[in-house]
């Protein structure tokens, strides 16, 4: 099947080369939604290709949250989520969190409700919407092979790298747990399009057995 991925972020660059193009996407702000999702800092672009690497035939869209700086608020950061929602993602891959325990409820509905419909978010381990039962977890390990993740005490393990740039040494390149999530997500992706979401969980569960 084709797998959806809305990747909540600050857009995304189709004519990246690392992107090769995406199915369509939004620019969530206070004014309401937009069609300018193109990406003006890069970072969701790097995430992007991170994702398409690993799962070349997913539909990425692009949910633009962040403006010129990696930051937004709790109110655009639903009204991203609730798009992915409505329009039936299989995964929503989220690079943003936030640790106030006041939107707790809130994005623990969300959850519960993308789970109910077959969802997956995935997220930051330390961080709402990630630590909610019911996400995907994840933090970044160094150690960790890009094309590969561990999971240890409920959480998933995966490189803070994002995709290689010829030429550009991995330490001056982007990094962070934004791009452990992005590569979980790819895997989760690849695992999808030929299985149900039980049995891609499973799966990807099953693979990180084989890690040391």
């Amino acid at each position: 099947m084709k797998v959806r991925v809305g990747v909540v972020d600050s857009g995304i660059n189709p004519d990246h080369p690392h992107v090769g193009g995406i199915a369509g996407g939004v620019n969530c702000h206070p004014d309401g939604d937009s069609t300018d999702f193109i990406d003006r800092i890069g970072h969701g672009t790097a995430v992007a290709g991170a994702i398409r690497e690993k799962a070349p035939e997913a539909e990425l869209y692009a949910v633009r949250i962040f403006e010129r700086r990696l930051s937004a608020n709790i109110e655009t950061l639903l009204q991203g989520l609730e798009w992915c929602l409505d329009h039936a993602m299989n995964i929503v891959n989220v690079s943003v969190g936030t640790a106030n325990p006041h939107h707790r409820d809130r994005l623990e509905d969300l959850v519960r409700r993308a789970r109910e419909r077959d969802i997956f978010v995935v997220s930051a381990a330390s961080l709402l919407p990630g630590m909610i039962d019911g996400a995907i977890a994840v933090a970044a390990d160094p150690e960790c092979d890009r094309n590969r993740c561990r999971f240890q005490d409920g959480i998933f393990w995966a490189a803070p790298w994002p995709r290689p740039i010829p030429g550009v040494p991995p330490e001056r390149n982007l990094k962070g747990v934004s791009f452990a999530i992005a590569n979980c997500t790819g895997l989760l992706a690849r695992s999808l399009e030929s299985r149900t979401p039980v049995d891609a969980y499973e799966h990807l569960l099953q693979s990180t057995r084989l890690v040391r």
